[in-house]
């Protein structure tokens, strides 16, 4: 089975970089999913490694071999399309076969691995039923069972769910996941969904403007980001502005607005006076009702609850004004309400400093 591997790959289209300079090694065996928000150039990527756009530098291999110049159809991949790019004029058997027989299998060969990836998505008693006689899920379990079919070692999915409801599009990604693992291919999954690729995903690469920020397990991601986006796209982070009051061993103190200080991890190099942004998860704060002394406690007020089913979020008024949110399960005793005065505390453990960033922190945490 293949790994893939990318080397200063960039590609142009006019004055616009799609994809910029970028480096990565996709592993044999490796669910991997390209994340970022729309125009980042994650689909390009995948259509570079697919071989229907060329790069205009760079190197792309898979396996051992240097693929620059090799056609799509000669490369041993499956390519599963957002719009599910089923022939309307076929059934479900036809559409999945039409892989084998264009590749020149014999009649009995074909029928065989026809019946084997159509029991696989669970299929197999639809398979006289049209396209459009089929709903988007089982479409695009159709979609799957064609590209298996072609006999690919290399999975290349563009948004694969993306036109499925939730509840559906939750069942069938862990149902793709699932496949791949089964038949120990090399899958690259494209997608704007964060949760999406935490679920499934063994490594992730977070995109913007063409340039990957950030690689890792969707542990390593969310629980240390290396930069503001990834803290921000991947899960959610609130983000307070201030300064380093001091450095000690247990990292710096930061001063907030309101000469309010607190503790938390020093940046890479951390430089008094340097000006800083700290993120706080929503569920990393410990609210608790009236004013209470304890260290990296801050008071504010209740603005707004919202009742999210296994969750409850607060919005509270710091008193130094920042505006954060508190994410608490909804299993407790008691909830808190609006009007309500309140301390919020965090752990310094449970935070990550940043440099504020050169164009500033609203530039910087735009999704384009």
């Amino acid at each position: 089975m293949p790994d893939v591997r990318l080397v200063n790959v960039t590609k142009r289209y006019g004055k616009i970089v799609a994809v910029d300079g970028v480096n990565l090694h996709i592993y044999d065996k490796e669910y991997f999913s390209l994340l970022g928000p729309s125009g980042c150039g994650k689909t390009t990527l995948l259509r570079l490694v697919a071989g229907l756009v060329q790069p205009d530098e760079g190197e792309i291999y898979i396996g051992d071999m240097l693929v620059n110049d090799v056609p799509p159809e000669d490369r041993d991949i499956g390519f599963v399309f957002q719009t599910f790019a089923l022939f309307p004029h076929m059934n479900a058997w036809d559409n999945v076969v039409y892989g084998p027989r264009v590749k020149g299998f014999n009649m009995k060969k074909a029928e065989t691995i026809g019946h084997e990836v159509l029991e696989m998505v669970k299929l197999h008693e639809r398979l006289d039923a049209y396209p459009n006689e089929l709903s988007g899920g089982m479409m695009q379990r159709i979609a799957v069972a064609r590209a298996l079919a072609a006999g690919a070692k290399l999975l290349l999915l563009d948004e694969p769910l993306g036109q499925l409801d939730a509840k559906v599009r939750n069942e069938i990604r862990y149902e793709i996941r699932r496949m791949t693992k089964d038949l120990e291919l090399t899958a690259v999954h494209v997608t704007h969904d964060q949760a999406e690729a935490m679920a499934i995903s063994d490594r992730i690469a977070v995109i913007k403007k063409g340039r990957i920020l950030q690689i890792g397990t969707p542990t390593e991601l969310y629980m240390t980001p290396k930069n503001i986006f990834v803290a921000h796209f991947i899960g959610e982070s609130n983000f307070l502005e201030g300064y380093i009051s001091s450095l000690n061993r247990k990292g710096a103190v930061i001063e907030l607005r309101g000469e309010v200080k607190v503790q938390a991890e020093a940046p890479k190099k951390p430089e008094k006076g340097e000006r800083v942004v700290l993120a706080i998860r929503p569920e990393a704060f410990v609210i608790e009702k009236g004013i209470k002394k304890k260290e990296n406690s801050i008071l504010g007020t209740i603005e707004r609850t919202t009742f999210e089913g296994t969750n409850i979020r607060y919005k509270v008024r710091l008193e130094n004004q920042d505006l954060i949110v508190v994410v608490k399960p909804s299993l407790v005793e008691e909830w808190l309400s609006v009007g309500e005065n309140v301390t919020v505390s965090f752990s310094s453990g449970k935070t990550r400093a940043f440099t504020y960033p050169a164009e500033g922190l609203r530039k910087e945490l735009t999704v384009e």
